[in-house]
């Protein structure tokens, strides 16, 4: 609830510069938003989350045609979260989590820079925009946008650290962390854009590191 009203009302908000707006975006609404993969966290294994996230889906596009960003926006974050749970479901063993966040980070970049989402972003922004999660900067129009694969391996990785009886609490903090370095960096930077799944996976496997390498060698 909260999440809707400030994204409803953050145009009306203060407009401090580009400094307080990526100290409120990394410090507090990132966090904030992305707490919603840890607050879910206890039905990451029931049954029949393709079915809910197919419905979320639904239920998104419904509210896109009705024109109600707010809520479309939040039906994204909470479809891409459960969606992100059930792929988690396929994975047999902590081994094939630690294989994507090495593979996945190279595919991200790649992409961001000559591939699909380079030409999405750049050509076909409001698809971009459709498909992705805005963080709405306070006292402003525009947003912070982040795709929906980020979105996505956010929620498996953390929901593969408490399946595998990793650190929870801190693959989250690192997560968050290093996405909001991202965020950093593209907006102070001459980059157009930096991928944010590099982010997501290292802040996967730092944390973990010592609990992966043993499990892998017991493997």
């Amino acid at each position: 609830m909260l999440l809707a009203v400030y994204t409803a009302a953050a145009g009306q908000l203060w407009d401090a510069g580009l400094n307080w707006d990526l100290a409120f975006l990394t410090v507090v609404l990132i966090p904030a938003f992305l707490l919603v993969p840890w607050l879910a966290l206890p039905v990451a294994f029931r049954r029949g989350l393709l079915l809910v996230a197919l419905a979320l889906l639904v239920l998104a596009l419904l509210l896109r045609a009705a024109e109600l960003d707010v809520l479309f926006n939040l039906a994204k974050l909470f479809a891409l979260t459960a969606l992100g749970f059930w792929f988690l479901s396929y994975f047999e063993a902590v081994s094939w989590t630690v294989l994507i966040a090495v593979v996945i980070p190279f595919v991200d970049a790649l992409s961001v820079w000559r591939g699909p989402t380079d030409y999405i972003v750049s050509e076909q922004p409001s698809v971009f925009d459709d498909v992705s999660i805005a963080f709405r900067i306070p006292g402003e129009q525009d947003s912070a946008n982040i795709g929906p694969p980020d979105i996505l391996f956010f929620s498996l990785f953390l929901a593969a650290a408490e399946r595998f009886g990793l650190r929870v609490r801190w693959t989250w903090l690192a997560m968050v962390a290093l996405l909001g370095l991202t965020l950093v960096l593209t907006a102070t930077t001459d980059v157009a854009g930096l991928p944010a799944l590099p982010a997501i996976c290292i802040g996967f496997l730092l944390p973990n590191a010592d609990l992966l390498w043993r499990s892998l060698r017991r493997g």
